[in-house]
């Protein structure tokens, strides 16, 4: 009879490591803000809803492949901390972040637009810079000191993805579409497609 069980136990094991991703690697991605913090600001709009809408059609559009999981930061309008963010990220040492947030500039309305993205001075976040330059309408890439940046110690990328107060990057950012394109985008960067 023990040997039964064991031979049980055994088959059980093998068919449920069978099933098991051994090798899943995670991208983290970051929507900023949340909870009753809004970020940027324009009307009806708010940062914090603009960044979670597209990190949630990214990993919606990422899918149930093999590759990679993409993970969330926050998938409802809640604010964790940075700190509490970075603690999550770290732990789970995923292949990349990125942090999704909006732009502003302090005139109500600007002539202003397009993506900017800030990273740590790491080489592969340098990289990871670059191939979202080649997706996006970048105006620059910037090596800032964030806290989001700083105390990840995956690759790390912070997009803002467009300015609130200016009148085309509202208007795509805002737009279902174009919140689709931007995840994308993003999905093609994550699996490595030019």
């Amino acid at each position: 009879m023990k040997g039964i069980n064991l031979f049980a136990i055994s088959i059980f094991s093998t068919a449920f490591l069978s099933f098991t991703p051994l090798n899943k690697k995670y991208i983290v991605i970051d929507a900023g803000h949340g909870g009753s913090d809004k970020g940027a600001v324009y009307g009806d709009f708010s940062e914090k809803d603009i960044s979670l809408n597209i990190a949630r059609e990214i990993q919606k559009l990422n899918g149930d492949q093999s590759r990679y999981e993409v993970i969330l930061t926050r998938d409802s309008d809640s604010h964790p901390s940075l700190s509490e963010r970075t603690a999550q990220i770290n732990k789970l040492d995923p292949e990349m972040v990125i942090s999704l947030h909006v732009n502003a500039a302090p005139q109500e309305e600007t002539p202003k637009h397009g993506v900017e993205v800030f990273v740590q001075n790491s080489e592969e976040s340098k990289k990871l810079a670059g191939k979202i330059y080649k997706k996006f309408n970048v105006r620059k890439i910037e090596e800032t000191n964030l806290h989001m940046l700083r105390e990840t110690k995956a690759p790390a990328v912070l997009v803002e993805l467009g300015f609130i107060n200016n009148s085309s990057d509202r208007a795509y950012i805002t737009d279902e579409k174009g919140q689709k394109e931007i995840a994308q985008k993003f999905v093609e960067i994550i699996n490595g497609i030019k």
